[in-house]
């Protein structure tokens, strides 16, 4: 079975529901995402995602699409634009909630192809464990999927102790995704807010889940980082020699790069020599096709890109499908 990872469901009927609740913090969202991203780039992914929304909400459109790329299996999350970092706390949870039974009922169009991640508010850590279970428990799904950030809420917060605690029990997979860079202005143009907003947000919470010793408390931890977790991975040595030299960067017990392989990684890198250097570094068990699906950044062939990159034949076997099933386990589907 051949798995993309990493694939987005938009939620029009949601978006229109917090709309009407929040209307004063979605302008509000609104007038940040414009300042972060600049208005030709807003107006740009507003025409993009236009396009696209058939695939975006659409079961048998999706079908067809993962037919036409040679997919077995999508692993379908909420656009991150569904993460509402601001919402308030009731917001927040009921928003989650929502979100988890919306995609249950997309992915149980065709259960036999399609694994659900749900949401969680990060911006509430007291509230998030209920909303795991809900996701994981209540609506069956694999998962969820989670920002590199919300608001003063780091991936080292000790308040989302419990949540780590809880995901590692449940065996379920956590996806970090970002959604917006916290370098806000300096990436206002020319789309670096994505081109390099979202290998910086990745680098910097896999850091703080790293630093922290969250992974040497929660050993059974299963994090999916999209994007091949950004500058991370090949940018590693810096991080080793932090720790080894600087008191305040000695959190973990072992240095940085060992942790690598005890995360995992989804293979949108856009270049062959990266994914090769990114399986080089935190091993072909780690590695996971993902296409960001459907948008314009994301890999049009994500089969042939891994197929074409020079990996070796076990190498390629692993990431197209038998590293994402080892990961779900007794989740797999089919």
């Amino acid at each position: 079975m051949i798995t993309d990872v990493h694939a987005h469901l938009l939620l029009p009927g949601l978006q229109a529901e917090v709309e009407r609740r929040a209307p004063e913090l979605v302008q509000e969202a609104a007038a940040l995402e414009l300042r972060r991203n600049g208005a030709e780039s807003i107006a740009a992914s507003g025409r993009m995602i236009g396009s696209r929304i058939p695939k975006l909400v659409d079961p048998a459109a999706r079908l067809a699409a993962m037919d036409a790329q040679g997919v077995d299996r999508q692993w379908v999350s909420p656009s991150p634009n569904h993460f509402y970092p601001w919402a308030p706390e009731g917001l927040g949870v009921w928003t989650a909630m929502e979100a988890n039974r919306l995609i249950a009922e997309h992915v149980a169009a065709a259960p036999d192809r399609l694994v659900g991640l749900g949401l969680i508010p990060l911006q509430h850590p007291e509230r998030i464990v209920e909303c795991l279970d809900d996701a994981v428990l209540g609506r069956g799904l694999a998962g969820v999927e989670i920002s590199s950030f919300a608001g003063d809420v780091e991936l080292s917060d000790a308040r989302l102790e419990p949540f780590w605690a809880r995901a590692a029990e449940l065996g379920c997979v956590v996806f970090l995704h970002p959604f917006g860079c916290s370098l806000d202005e300096r990436l206002d143009r020319f789309y670096l807010s994505n081109t390099v907003g979202q290998p910086v947000e990745n680098a910097v919470a896999l850091s703080h889940l790293i630093f922290a010793g969250v992974l040497d408390r929660h050993p059974g931890l299963k994090v999916l980082a999209a994007h091949g977790g950004g500058y991370l991975p090949t940018a590693i040595g810096r991080s080793d020699r932090a720790w080894a030299v600087r008191p305040e960067a000695h959190g973990c017990e072992h240095a940085p790069s060992s942790y690598l392989s005890r995360l995992w990684f989804d293979t949108v890198v856009h270049d062959p020599r990266a994914l090769r250097a990114l399986v080089e570094v935190v091993g072909a068990s780690q590695v996971l096709l993902g296409s960001d699906f459907p948008f314009d950044m994301g890999l049009d062939d994500p089969v042939a890109d891994i197929t074409t990159a020079g990996l070796p034949d076990d190498a390629v076997a692993a990431i197209l499908g038998g590293n994402a099933d080892e990961l779900l386990g007794s989740r797999v589907a089919g």
